[in-house]
């Protein structure tokens, strides 16, 4: 059907899409042509086609992999990121071993992950200073054992000033290793001794935090409400919102 509207078939047709264009079919007219040559091979000449010996297929079926292969991959092996090298190499092994679906299948799974993996490891620090000389890291991101090693190199224990906040609003601790992180966080800082505080801890986070050392009731900030999870549970509250907003349209 794709033909028969002058496009090319993909998958399992692009070695016949590759010598259509290698032999110079590039317009509609060369899809519509493979399209209905195909199809009559099929219905109407397949007792010739078997008259075809299979070492003639197979020195066609060599030169047609020898003109798909993108031989330009080796050059740039060394040149593109491990991960997209690793993806090139399981996607040629799986096309071999079963076939070009699955191996394009194959391809974007592992594409999905090592994507979703590289921007989970994404953690970023905004750094502030207040009137008073305190210095504020507003952490931005998931905190885990992917990224306790770009937490890490965010800080400066020994040039930063004596009073130092760490806001946790727009991050989350998501593992033992976080908290061993932030352990091992403060404990730097004090033994500058410089004084650390830490907020918008989640309540998980805390209790654990509690339980590995008792002098964290002293770093974490207790009485600070979370601006982005406010909840209005009072009826009265909802009531009077809303005909604040009616009195505002």
């Amino acid at each position: 059907m794709s033909g028969l509207f002058g496009g090319t078939g993909g998958c399992g047709m692009i070695g016949q899409t590759v010598i259509n264009i290698n032999a110079g079919g590039r317009g509609r007219l060369s899809g519509i042509m493979t399209a209905i040559t195909l199809l009559t091979f099929i219905l109407f000449t397949d007792k010739l086609i078997e008259q075809v010996p299979i070492a003639a297929l197979v020195g066609v079926m060599f030169m047609m992999v020898i003109e798909t292969f993108a031989w330009s991959s080796f050059r740039i092996m060394r040149k593109i990121p491990k991960t997209d090298a690793f993806v090139l190499v399981i996607v040629s092994a799986v096309t071999v071993i079963y076939d070009l679906a699955i191996a394009v299948f194959v391809g974007v799974i592992i594409s999905a992950l090592v994507f979703a993996w590289e921007n989970a490891k994404k953690i970023r620090a905004r750094k502030r200073v207040k009137d008073d000389g305190t210095k504020v890291y507003e952490i931005w991101g998931p905190l885990f054992f992917g990224s306790i090693t770009a937490f890490n190199d965010k800080f400066d224990a020994k040039n930063d000033p004596d009073r130092v906040e760490i806001d946790f609003v727009e991050s989350r601790v998501s593992d033992h290793s976080a908290l061993e992180a932030i352990f091992n966080l403060v404990e730097k800082y004090e033994a500058e001794g410089k004084s650390i505080k830490l907020k918008h801890l989640s309540e998980d986070c805390k209790e654990l935090l509690y339980k590995a050392s008792p002098k964290f009731r002293a770093v974490i900030i207790e009485d600070i409400d979370d601006p982005r999870y406010h909840l209005a549970a009072d009826p009265n509250v909802l009531l009077n919102l809303f005909q604040n907003i009616n009195c505002s349209l």
